[in-house]
């Protein structure tokens, strides 16, 4: 048989591919230690990707607004989107900081008179301390009290020194995750305030190392997955507010403690798909809790209910339409991607899973005309 070159290439790409594919298998564990390690390196960058990604969404819309050959265009559009986010921290925080102060507050007061029960109890348990050891006497049980308190001793000095090297590799930890933080803005503004000229850069290359059909095909999935993570973003946004004006309006209503905290508070969990609301009814439960435990078991019934309203109703249609992906397969994309990737995957499946699909309903119907394959046929 005779063989052209592409033929060649072809089978020697095979090949190759092949035969990479068997060394990673056989050192598998340094390929993830040198993964791992890569990735930490590129965190910082990869961060400010992200962070670029989220901010040129209201960025774009901002940008719009003003005329194409307006000087100072972009970075005016990047002040007033900055300007827009910090004006909603801080609202947040005018609104959760007070109600956080009052329930630290109200738990502090109470501190002393916990403390009082615990010493009376302890006082009742000494006078049946005797009884006790009569009772082990008689049964023939020797208890080693002072083995006991050694124990006990011993245990508390663990936990403690598991304690102070916790909070020490937690403070580690904040100062790295702060350091890649402020790295990755800084990259951001780069990206944004350059992203035609990157983007021109990125298609130079991708025509120079790929064929042009592939090529083609790859741009057009990229555009095609930026549009779908922007209309995700937005259906995000779009449902956190409605999930937190339910709530406020609902312990309004009710006349519940803490509701425009608590409605703040979902509305800014509420931002991770599903999970993130069970959050923030942890901590309204705990805040109400403070003043009345009753009304707190009459939140949660409360967050149940709008929960289901939210997670079945609103949450497949507002975010389903938004990304194009139907209702039932919202609610599939979130709970495979809290498997697999925990609160990650609950964000980045349902995007991901709504580019997979809108490419493989494109496939199916260029196979059915390719085939000829009546309308008729798969319509009824």
């Amino acid at each position: 048989m005779d063989w052209n070159r592409d033929q060649i290439k072809q089978r020697l790409l095979v090949v190759c591919g092949g035969v990479a594919f068997y060394c990673i298998l056989q050192n598998l564990g340094t390929v993830l230690i040198t993964t791992g390690k890569l990735l930490g390196i590129l965190s910082p960058f990869l961060v400010g990707g992200a962070i670029a990604f989220v901010l040129n969404v209201p960025m774009a819309a901002i940008e719009r607004r003003f005329p194409e050959r307006q000087k100072g265009r972009r970075p005016l559009a990047l002040i007033l989107t900055l300007a827009a986010l910090a004006g909603v921290l801080a609202l947040a925080f005018c609104v959760i900081g007070p109600g956080v102060g009052e329930a630290v507050g109200s738990i502090a007061g109470q501190i002393p008179d916990a403390i009082q029960r615990l010493q009376e109890q302890l006082t009742v348990l000494e006078r049946y301390l005797p009884q006790v050891q009569s009772l082990a006497d008689a049964l023939h049980i020797s208890i080693d009290w002072g083995g006991l308190s050694r124990k006990a001793i011993t245990l508390a000095q663990s936990w403690g020194n598991r304690i102070l090297s916790s909070g020490g590799g937690m403070i580690g930890g904040l100062v790295s995750g702060v350091s890649t933080f402020v790295i990755g803005l800084i990259f951001s503004f780069y990206i944004l305030l350059q992203k035609e000229k990157l983007a021109r850069q990125g298609r130079q290359v991708c025509y120079a190392l790929l064929p042009e059909a592939w090529a083609d095909r790859v741009l057009e999935v990229l555009r095609l997955a930026n549009r779908i993570f922007s209309s995700f973003l937005s259906g995000q946004c779009l449902e956190a507010v409605i999930l937190g004006t339910m709530f406020a309006a609902s312990m309004t209503i009710l006349r519940m403690p803490y509701a425009l905290l608590v409605g703040v508070l979902i509305s800014l969990t509420a931002l991770v798909p599903v999970v993130g609301a069970f959050i923030g009814c942890v901590v309204g439960a705990l805040l109400i809790a403070v003043t009345n435990p009753w009304r707190a078991v009459g939140f949660v019934v409360l967050f149940l209910v709008l929960q289901q309203v939210e997670g079945n109703l609103i949450y497949p249609h507002v975010v389903g339409s938004s990304v194009g992906l139907p209702s039932i397969w919202v609610l599939a994309a979130v709970t495979l991607g809290g498997s697999v990737m925990g609160i990650a995957g609950m964000v980045l499946f349902i995007p991901l899973c709504s580019v997979l699909y809108a490419m493989f309903r494109d496939f199916v119907k260029g196979r059915l005309q390719v085939r000829g394959v009546s309308p008729d046929k798969w319509r009824g």
